[in-house]
C-alpha cells in the first residue's frame, strides 16, 4: 500500500482525468506530479497539472519525478485495457491506485480492484465485487451480490440490481436500468436509457424499453457516441 503523499501520475489528460484529479485531490493522500499522454503535446494542461510525456516515457519519468503508481483516466474500456498492459510491459512494479470519491457509500464487505474509480454519489451494496480498472460514474448504485468484471465501466445515473454480473469490457450507458439476476456478457454495451429485463450475451448491443438485441459488435469497438450512430455502423 502506497504511504500518504507519494507522487502519482494520470494516464490519459481528457475530460474523464478532470473528475479524477478532483477525487484525488478531495481524498488528500497523493500528490500528482503530471499527466501521461501519447496525443497530447507535452506542456498541455489541465488544471495546474501539465502533461509531461507519453508511456513510451514512463521508465525515464519514474526516475524523474520519483513516482512508482498512477490510475489511468481513460472513459474507453478496451483502451484501458491496452494501455495498462502497455504499462505492465514497460514498468511491471508500477502500482494502479483507486480513486473513491469521499461522498461515494461503500457497503459491507464492497471489493473493489485497483485501478478503479468511484465517481461522486455512486453507491455500491454489500457484497458486490468490482474488478480492476472499472469506472463507476457518477449516482450509480451497483446492487448487493452483483459483480463488476475488469475493465467494465458503469456511466452516471446507471441502476443495477442485485445478483447482476457484468463482463469484462462491457459499458452500461448513461440513465440504464438492469433487473436483478441478470448476466451481461464480455464486450458488450447497452447504450443510454435501457431497461435490461433478460441475460444479454457476449459481444452484443443492445438498447430500448425494453433492451433488444440491435447488432453484434466487434472486440474494443468505439461506443462513447451518440447511440443513433451505432445502427449506421
Amino acid at each position: 500500500m502506497l504511504k500518504n503523499n507519494s507522487n502519482i501520475v494520470l494516464i490519459g489528460a481528457s475530460g474523464h482525468a478532470k473528475v479524477v484529479i478532483d477525487i484525488i485531490e478531495k481524498l488528500n493522500r497523493f500528490t500528482i506530479v503530471g499527466l501521461i499522454d501519447s496525443f497530447k503535446p507535452i506542456g498541455t494542461q489541465i488544471f495546474e497539472y501539465k502533461v509531461i510525456g507519453t508511456e513510451d516515457d514512463l521508465p525515464e519519468l519514474t526516475k524523474k519525478y520519483h513516482f512508482n503508481a498512477g490510475i489511468i483516466t481513460i472513459g474507453d474500456n478496451w483502451i484501458r485495457k491496452v494501455i495498462h498492459q502497455k504499462i505492465e510491459n514497460l514498468v511491471p512494479e508500477f502500482e494502479l491506485i483507486t480513486a473513491i470519491h469521499p461522498s461515494a457509500v461503500i457497503g459491507k464487505q464492497v471489493k473493489i480492484g485497483n485501478g478503479t474509480v468511484v465517481m461522486p454519489g455512486a453507491i455500491i451494496n454489500s457484497a458486490a465485487k468490482v474488478g480492476k480498472c472499472c469506472i463507476i460514474n457518477t449516482k450509480v448504485s451497483l446492487g448487493h451480490d452483483s459483480e463488476m468484471k475488469d475493465y467494465s465501466s458503469l456511466a452516471p445515473n446507471v441502476t443495477v440490481g442485485g445478483n447482476v454480473s457484468i463482463g469484462s469490457y462491457t459499458a452500461i450507458c448513461m440513465g440504464a436500468n438492469i433487473i436483478q439476476d441478470i448476466s451481461i456478457g464480455k464486450h458488450s454495451i447497452v447504450g443510454a436509457g435501457a431497461l435490461v429485463n433478460k441475460n444479454i450475451e457476449d459481444y452484443n448491443l443492445v438498447y430500448g424499453v425494453p433492451a433488444k438485441f440491435i447488432r453484434k459488435i466487434s472486440k474494443g469497438e468505439k461506443y462513447l457516441y451518440p447511440a443513433s450512430d451505432y445502427v449506421k455502423r
